[in-house]
Order: C-alpha cells, then sequence, then structure tokens
C-alpha cells in the first residue's frame, strides 16, 4: 500500500515514519502535491502553528488537492487541526474539510496551557479509527489549540474543557494526540487507517 506523509515543516514527521514503518508500512514523503499521487492513504502530521503551515501547504500546492480527498486522510495534531474551517491561532483559514473553528485552550489556575502529557480519551460512539482502543485509554498530547466536539468527533478528552481528541467524516479523520508516541493505542489508530476503506 502506498502510504504518504505530507511534509509540512513539522518537527514530527520521522517519529510518524518510524511509527507506521513499525506497522509494517513504507511511507514516502511528499514535499508537492505532486508527491501524493498514487498514494493509497495520505497523512498530513504537524507541530508548529497553523498560520505557517497553512502558507507552507498553499506554497506546494497541497492545499488544493487535500480540499476533495479521493483516499483516506488522516491529520495528526496540528494537522488535525488544519482539517478545520479555521484556527484563531493566527486568525487563518485552514482547509475547511470539517466544520467548526480551533481555539485556544483557556488558561485556569492550576491548569497548564499548551497540554502536555498524558491524558485520558472518552469514547463518543463507533467509530472504525478507534476500533479496538478501549474507553479510557491514555494517550499523549502537546497543544495549546483545539478544536471543538461536534458531530464528527468520535473521542473527547478534556483539559479545562471538553474537545474533540479524535474525528472521523467520510475519508477524513484526525487525531489531536501524537499515536506516533502513545504506545498500543496509538500504534492501534494507525493500524486502523491503513486498513481504512476508500
Amino acid at each position: 500500500m502506498d502510504v504518504v506523509i505530507i511534509d509540512a515543516g513539522g518537527a514530527n514527521l520521522g517519529s510518524v515514519r518510524y511509527a507506521l514503518e513499525r506497522l509494517g508500512a513504507r511511507p514516502r514523503i511528499a514535499r508537492d502535491a505532486d508527491g501524493l499521487r498514487g498514494a493509497a492513504r495520505v497523512i498530513l502530521p504537524g507541530v508548529g502553528a497553523a498560520a505557517p503551515a497553512m502558507r507552507l501547504l498553499r506554497e506546494r500546492g497541497f492545499d488544493t488537492v487535500l480540499r476533495e480527498p479521493t483516499v483516506p486522510l488522516l491529520g495528526i495534531c496540528l494537522g488535525m487541526q488544519l482539517l478545520f474551517e479555521d484556527s484563531e491561532e493566527g486568525d487563518v483559514p485552514c482547509l475547511g474539510l470539517l466544520r467548526g473553528s480551533v481555539r485556544r485552550l483557556a488558561p485556569a489556575p492550576g491548569l497548564r496551557v499548551p497540554h502536555m502529557g498524558w491524558n485520558r480519551l472518552r469514547m463518543r460512539g463507533d467509530s472504525r479509527l478507534m476500533a479496538g482502543i478501549e474507553d479510557g485509554a491514555w494517550v499523549y498530547f502537546v497543544h495549546g489549540y483545539a478544536a471543538p466536539v461536534t458531530g464528527n468527533c468520535v473521542a473527547d478528552c478534556t483539559h479545562g474543557t471538553s474537545f474533540a481528541a479524535v474525528v472521523e467524516q467520510d475519508l477524513v479523520a484526525g487525531a489531536q494526540f501524537h499515536p506516533e508516541r502513545s504506545g498500543a493505542a496509538g500504534a492501534r489508530l494507525l493500524h486502523n487507517f491503513l486498513g481504512a476503506r476508500a
């Protein structure tokens, strides 16, 4: 299977690649839209800020192709946030594949923002992406912004307030946490994505 990881300038590119290789995949890296040709699965990872990431996607022609996915697409961390309509981080329009706006996590006494570390998932219904992952599974987060809990949210998490931890809608899916750093639960999510139906 041809699994393609988009180089959107994120620092987690290598760790996502290694996580997929541990599952038996042989991913390739796409540095422009032409690199997506022939892909059976596409992963949009990201660590950083929304505005420069969207600028890079536009400059490399990814934004146009990604807005009309024909194969399963998985956004990870910032990559998941870019699937939504817009982000408060830099006040930037995003890909618009999912409805909703990404907002900054609100700081509060005793609450650290950005949200960094392990937290539990709360399942919100049936999901192909979450098959075999138990309610309450621990996963690893690093983020200061988050997407809202809407109809496409299949698992949420709470850090001061609830936010979308995993989203799934048709060919489009996203994980706010880092599956490549989340042990068995993260490996299972990636395994499920590799087996997703086009």
